[in-house]
Parts: C-alpha cells; sequence; structure tokens
C-alpha cells in the first residue's frame, strides 16, 4: 500500500516549524520517519502536510553542561552509539543505542521521534525516563520542559499540544561510580520487545531509579528505587496493578527482565564493550 497524498515543507528554524503546524492541524513533523513512514504506507496515519524539521540546525545541537547534557531532537541512535555526540553517562546511551532494532534504522531513526512517538516496547523512553531525563517542547506558546515520566501519558500517548514539537531532551549526568542495568526480551534481534526494564543506581548523587517498559501503556516509573533494587518482589504488585498479571507468562517474563536488569548493576563493568 501507498501513503495517502500529503504536501511536503522542510522549514529551516523551530520558529518555522513550528508555524508551519499552527497553520495547518492536519501537519504532522517528521525527522527520521522510522515510525512514521511505515503507518503512512499503512495508511495509519493521513497527514495533510509533513514538515521535516530534519535539517533544522537548532534540532542538530548537542549542548554540553556541567549538570548534563541537551541533544537536539534530531541526533540519530547511530550518532550515539558511535559516541560522535558526548555522553553524560559512563558509556550507558551507546550500549542502549546499540540494540536498537538494525543500523540502518539507527542511521535514521532519531531520539525526539522515538520520545514523540511513546511506543512502550522503544527503548530511548524507558532508557531516558530512568535516566531522569527531561524533553524540550516549543510551540505556539512558547517553549517549555517536562520530565519525560510526565511527558509520556501512555502507549503511544503523550503530553505534546497542538502545534508543539519536541526540540531537545536533557540527560542528567551520572557520577564515574554510577551503575545501569538494562535488559529487554526480544523474540529475535530487531524485533520490538515483550518486556523490558532500566534501572539506574548512582548513590553519589541519591538516585535510584528503575523503568519498567513494554507493558502496553504508560511505564512503571519507581523514582525512589532502592528497596526495589535490594528486593525485586517489591515491584510485584506495580506489574499486577499494570495489568500484567492477567497472563501469567506476561508477568513471569516481566518479572525476570526486571530482576536480570538488577543483576547487571554488580555483574556489568563500567568499561564493558558493545555486545557483538
Amino acid at each position: 500500500m501507498k501513503a495517502a497524498r500529503f504536501d511536503y515543507l522542510r522549514p529551516a528554524s523551530v520558529v518555522e516549524a513550528v508555524a508551519a503546524l499552527a497553520q495547518d492541524a492536519g501537519a504532522k513533523p517528521v525527522a527520521g520517519g522510522q515510525s512514521l513512514g511505515p503507518m503512512l504506507n499503512l495508511r495509519l496515519a493521513r497527514p495533510s502536510t509533513l514538515v521535516d524539521v530534519s535539517k533544522i540546525a537548532d534540532l542538530r545541537r548537542v549542548d554540553e553542561r556541567p549538570d548534563g547534557v541537551l541533544y537536539g531532537a534530531a541526533i540519530t541512535h547511530a550518532e550515539f552509539e558511535d559516541g560522535t555526540v558526548p555522553d553524560p553517562t559512563p558509556g550507558f546511551l551507546a550500549r542502549v543505542a546499540h540494540g536498537i532494532a538494525y543500523r540502518a534504522v539507527r542511521n535514521r531513526g532519531t531520539v525526539g521521534g522515538s520520545l514523540v512517538h511513546a511506543d512502550p516496547a522503544a527503548d530511548w523512553p524507558t532508557t531516558l525516563t530512568a535516566l531522569g531525563a527531561r524533553v524540550v517542547l516549543a510551540g505556539p506558546s512558547g517553549a517549555r520542559e517536562l520530565a519525560l515520566e510526565d511527558f509520556i501519558l501512555g502507549a503511544f500517548s503523550t503530553a505534546l499540544a497542538d502545534g508543539e514539537i519536541v526540540t531537545g531532551v536533557f540527560i542528567p549526568r551520572c557520577s564515574p561510580q554510577a551503575r545501569f542495568g538494562y535488559r529487554k526480551s526480544c523474540r529475535k534481534v530487531g524485533e520490538f520487545a515483550e518486556a523490558m526494564c532500566a534501572v539506574l543506581a548512582d548513590p553519589a548523587r541519591g538516585v535510584h531509579r528503575l523503568v519498567v517498559g513494554a507493558t502496553e501503556g504508560r511505564h512503571i516509573v519507581v523514582t525512589e528505587a532502592a528497596a526495589v533494587i535490594a528486593d525485586p518482589a517489591l515491584l510485584d504488585a506495580r506489574l499486577t496493578a499494570a495489568g500484567l498479571a492477567a497472563e501469567p507468562a506476561t508477568l513471569r517474563l516481566h518479572q525476570k527482565v526486571v530482576r536480570q536488569a538488577i543483576e547487571q548493576l554488580t555483574t556489568v563493568p563500567e568499561t564493558e564493550s558493545l555486545p557483538a
């Protein structure tokens, strides 16, 4: 199947992109197109206009700060994987990026696009929520920031207002002693995850966060996770409340993935090489 007819615009700035979206209620922004492209071809999405933001300079910026790094929304997965952008963590971003789909997807897919799509089984929403990331938005009313757990409201649902676009994501700087566990279960490489968990332990900053993804709904976010890290069974009630107990096999899979992610806090060396 082919996409329905649409107009195409390539604005030169965020201001122009926001104006284009404001003028056409049926317009949608696009950057890498790795999620939107298939939806267009299946006619699950029928925008009147595609507003291509992939070449806007502000969305390709990287602003390194003492407390973290602000990445433009159009930074690709491959750029994180290859280390061509600074990493405020001890290598966690490259490790996660390496496991996203296939290299062809990573070459085109963007971090902003992943967050806006808000697929519960996607790597960045789970990972960056665990890292305490914040999204930066621009729209007709100006700019604003939201914690990622407040931005993603549920499966494929965000707090993005009409005419707004994600312009960047800020990732706080971890201490050199920070530990990170990430585990996802897929039937084969490149497929959507059936269960996933990201956990950050950074005692130097007093941060212990755990996030469960691939829940078919809103992520399970534990912002004070020290107790859960010590005893993963404490999370069982949250998993059940999320509806995962309806299928016992699904619940057991999520419980196992959570335990494996927590185990990585002590078993994965800080200088771990990327998986083959």
